[in-house]
């Protein structure tokens, strides 16, 4: 681990907090949570800080979902966080710019059911991972259709569908339109041998104008 993520000295600490106050764009969500209950058991999220991860264990979250990658000032905070509030802690990366995975796809049944409820789930703004899972998680847990469960992607969430995040948008409308005709559930679909997530990523084009405000505007992640 970079030392400037050390928590064990103050200087550590000190240089841990400045790059997630700035590098990290924690300064926004000092004040905006985009906080949304999705059912009795799950609320959706941007990314906590430790002083608010306290504040979700007080409301009764059991569980935060974590659906970053890598090690950075985010996940050493957070994670030293749950520990001390006695949170349960869980990574399941994925991506906001591309066509989930098999193992995405078929990963997020079982996640959904062991997780220790009331859970919290985040990624960085709580837009687009975030969407793509809970999407996820009103068609497995919840029994939503996918075509009702797609409501999760949408605006009043920060979910912008013409930028580079609108493949995740685009991903679902290609199974309710080519692949649900068929007979085909998610899950069987994403196991036939001709699932071809690079085919589906070419033929999506996202828009410049939109491309312009979630990468160079809002910087999205």
């Amino acid at each position: 681990m970079a030392d400037e993520f050390n928590l064990s000295t103050t200087a550590g600490r000190f240089a841990t907090y400045m790059h997630y106050f700035w590098h990290d764009h924690a300064y926004i969500r000092l004040a905006f949570s985009n906080a949304h209950w999705i059912s009795d058991e799950l609320v959706r999220a941007n990314q906590p800080w430790p002083f608010q991860v306290k504040a979700w264990r007080d409301r009764g979250i059991r569980t935060i979902v974590n659906l970053r990658a890598g090690i950075d000032s985010h996940s050493v905070l957070e994670e030293e966080a749950c520990r001390r509030y006695g949170v349960n802690f869980v990574t399941y990366a994925v991506t906001s710019r591309d066509v989930p995975t098999q193992e995405h796809i078929l990963g997020a049944r079982p996640l959904f059911e062991n997780l220790e409820y009331p859970a919290m789930i985040h990624c960085k703004s709580g837009a687009d991972r975030a969407g793509l899972m809970c999407v996820l998680y009103m068609h497995f847990r919840k029994g939503r259709p996918v075509s009702e469960a797609v409501d999760q992607l949408h605006l009043r969430f920060g979910h912008f569908k013409a930028g580079l995040t609108g493949i995740l948008d685009y991903y679902f409308e290609y199974y309710l339109r080519e692949i649900e005709p068929r007979g085909l559930s998610l899950e069987d679909w994403v196991r036939q041998p001709d699932y071809d997530p690079v085919a589906i990523r070419k033929a999506f084009k996202a828009q410049w104008w939109g491309t312009l405000l979630t990468e160079k505007l809002l910087r999205r992640e």
